[in-house]
């Protein structure tokens, strides 16, 4: 549907009208009370959801924690290696190769960015 010109140029002019996302908003709220609880460390809720995700093969967020766990300091290098070692036996040996190649190339990364020589590969 083409706009006349004039709604045009008015809609050019008048402020947009924020679209409200109610359900980003609740789904935030609940992680935030989920994350925020305190019979769980958040150490021990990462790894929980560190080993869901490894077992659903949910790589891109499983990413996202593991870069998380380790930039936060609350998993180390060798903790991180040692999730690999365990889940390796409970989630297979294609889910445990593939977390361990994310974790390895996780440490290398961080590891060039705490020394500011980043490699340009990405």
């Amino acid at each position: 549907m083409e706009v006349p010109p004039c709604d045009l140029e008015r809609a050019m002019t008048e402020p947009a009208m924020e679209t409200v996302d109610s359900f980003g908003m609740s789904a935030e709220r609940a992680f935030a009370d989920t994350w925020s609880r305190d019979i769980l460390s958040v150490r021990e809720r990462r790894l929980i959801l560190i080993s869901l995700l490894v077992g659903q093969g949910i790589d891109d967020q499983l990413e996202v924690q593991l870069d998380t766990a380790l930039r936060a300091g609350e998993l180390s290098e060798c903790e991180l290696r040692e999730v690999v070692v365990f889940l390796t036996h409970y989630a297979g040996w294609t889910r445990g190769s593939r977390l361990n190649t994310q974790v390895e190339d996780l440490i290398e990364r961080v590891r060039q960015d705490r020394s500011g020589r980043r490699d340009h590969r990405g």
